[in-house]
């Protein structure tokens, strides 16, 4: 089952990927992602490396 990520993550990931391949990532960009990473995970029961590696495939590989 795939797990499902709110449109507001995608956002804050997007803003993240953005950043880093500036080579501008902040650390309260950094810290944002995970901090949502985790409150999305434990609100739907996942694992957050789970909820992280969707979220990043998402953003990163969106054809994949």
């Amino acid at each position: 089952m795939a797990i499902e990520l709110p449109d507001e993550l995608i956002k804050l990931e997007e803003q993240a990927w953005a950043e880093q391949q500036a080579g501008a990532l902040t650390v309260e960009t950094a810290a944002a992602v995970q901090a949502a990473v985790t409150e999305h995970a434990t609100a739907i029961g996942e694992p957050r490396f789970a909820v992280e590696a969707a979220l990043k495939k998402k953003v990163r590989h969106p054809d994949a």
